[in-house]
């Protein structure tokens, strides 16, 4: 089954055998989120390209990370950063961070899935108003720590079903199953700190 939606911001140069586990797990993957410099960087990262050509030909699909600032973020600067993974890396959709939740800063979000083309997920941390699911392939619904997904869980989703729900998790303790919670997609990994996201899950992770 492929649930595993995986945001791993490591430099493939840097991690090799990490980027190895993620092609060999394609069938499990239902995306992975390409990021070579908080975005695609000024200019190609040939290391990138790269695996972006390796996971292409795994059959997986690539999201180009793109941050918005809650709304905040120049309309154009996103679009160009978007244009820039497509060109770069090939990616299939786009993966937008730091999005608003609310209603008076969807319209910037819908001029953007019109840019976006292709996959496009949402990373609002928590349930955001029900009309970003008229324009997103996947909404991340709750982004944080394990013990406070574990205790309180991930907020309410009040929308439709035609739309579907990632949780990402970090701090993840070996053996843990976020498939019991219920949601669409996710990714659970150990990392805790500034950069959980430099970390695999525990099943992905090489043998030392």
């Amino acid at each position: 089954m492929t649930n595993l939606l995986l945001p791993y911001y490591e430099h493939p140069s840097v991690r090799p055998a990490e980027w190895d586990a993620i092609i060999a797990a394609a069938p499990h993957l239902y995306a992975v989120v390409l990021n070579p410099a908080s975005g695609p960087g000024d200019h190609p990262d040939e290391a990138f390209v790269e695996v972006a050509a390796r996971l292409r030909a795994a059959g997986v699909r690539t999201l180009g990370y793109v941050d918005t600032a809650y709304a905040h973020r120049p309309h154009t600067d996103v679009v160009r950063d978007l244009a820039h993974h497509r060109d770069w890396y090939g990616t299939d959709g786009a993966f937008l961070d730091q999005v608003a939740t609310g209603e008076a800063e969807f319209t910037y979000y819908r001029r953007l899935a019109t840019a976006a083309r292709g996959t496009l997920a949402l990373n609002h941390g928590t349930a955001p108003h029900p009309s970003y699911a008229r324009i997103a392939d996947v909404l991340v619904t709750f982004e944080g720590p394990w013990k406070s997904y574990l205790h309180l869980g991930p907020p309410k989703w009040r929308g439709g079903t035609d739309v579907r729900l990632c949780h990402l998790v970090y701090g993840v303790p070996r053996g843990a199953d976020l498939a019991v919670h219920g949601p669409d997609l996710y990714c659970g990994v150990p990392g805790m700190g500034d950069h959980p996201w430099g970390t695999l899950p525990h099943t992905l992770e090489p043998a030392q």
